[in-house]
């Protein structure tokens, strides 16, 4: 197979240049010509103009507003940024070493960079602050989620450690407020099969054989709610938000389960109250058992 070239141009606020592959034949006159028919978000005009601005290279440099298209070529080039809000809270730095770096990701920061979040993501906080421009995440944790998410530093180690996390051998626990229901038993496992559909916000839950599965116990309670610990054994998209919720006792400021509610980017008042507080596993570098712990607190009971 042959390999990828790598990019011409320099990381930019801690983000990789886009990249783009053309197609191997079609009738058109110029790449200008080509990038704005694949391109129908952008206007025109400033496809033109990044091509004015010696912003869009080709393997051996810039590309004018006449160069021409090539088949099976490769460009390259940096995306406008949108108008993000800023997320109030700092990234903390539980772990770091020559191979990862283990983070505390505030509340309503994303992990990496995806649609309406590029900038206010952890991932590229992390790179610009701790000048690591290869760093990567091995896992991710939904934006409303706090807690601890591992990166790695060097790009040939990334395999080995998201390969963990797809073979599930990487141990976490999660801590959650949520009320406390008298009748309901616990410790106790939850399994159900979880559907997220593209384009839909929001997961759900199915009849059939089982995907997901939760170990749920309740360490503490007063004043009608409980501290709980989830030890989730699979990951599927809201799996702990979804469990607690069809137990009757959904997350604290839980804006999708068991309804959802529309809530503003702006928006910091009533975080998500749901933690990554633990994670532990057998390093697959150095063969040392290795185990971190959040150092953030979750504000409904702290």
């Amino acid at each position: 197979m042959r390999r990828k070239p790598s990019s011409p141009l320099p990381q930019r606020n801690g983000l990789d240049a886009a990249r783009l592959k053309l197609p191997s034949d079609g009738a058109w006159p110029s790449l200008r010509a080509h990038l704005v028919e694949r391109l129908p978000r952008v206007a025109p005009e400033r496809i033109e103009e990044m091509l004015r601005e010696d912003r869009i290279w080709g393997v051996t440099g810039p590309l004018g507003v006449d160069a021409p298209f090539v088949p099976d070529s490769y460009i390259w080039f940096h995306r406008d940024l949108p108008v993000e809000v800023p997320v109030p809270f700092e990234v903390g730095v539980v772990h770091r070493d020559d191979d990862i770096v283990v983070a505390d990701k505030p509340h309503f920061l994303a992990t990496i960079p995806r649609g309406q979040h590029i900038m206010q993501t952890a991932l590229v906080k992390l790179r610009d602050s701790l000048g690591l421009p290869d760093l990567s995440p091995a896992h991710r944790l939904d934006r409303v989620t706090a807690g601890l998410v591992l990166f790695v530093v060097r790009r040939e180690l990334r395999g080995k450690y998201q390969t963990m996390f797809r073979d599930r051998v990487v141990r976490k626990e999660y801590e959650a407020i949520a009320p406390v229901d008298p009748e309901l038993e616990l410790p106790r496992v939850v399994r159900s099969r979880i559907v997220k559909e593209r384009g839909i916000i929001t997961a759900f839950e199915v009849d059939g054989e089982p995907n997901a599965e939760t170990h749920v116990s309740l360490v503490e309670q007063r004043d009608g709610l409980g501290r709980y610990r989830l030890r989730p054994l699979t990951g599927r998209t809201h799996q702990l938000r979804l469990h607690m919720s069809g137990l009757g006792v959904p997350i604290v400021n839980d804006d999708f389960y068991p309804v959802l509610r529309e809530r503003p980017l702006d928006d910091f008042s009533s975080p998500l109250q749901l933690l990554a507080r633990t994670l532990s596993f057998v390093d697959p570098v150095s063969g040392v058992e290795r185990s971190f712990t959040s150092r953030l607190e979750l504000a409904a009971w702290s």
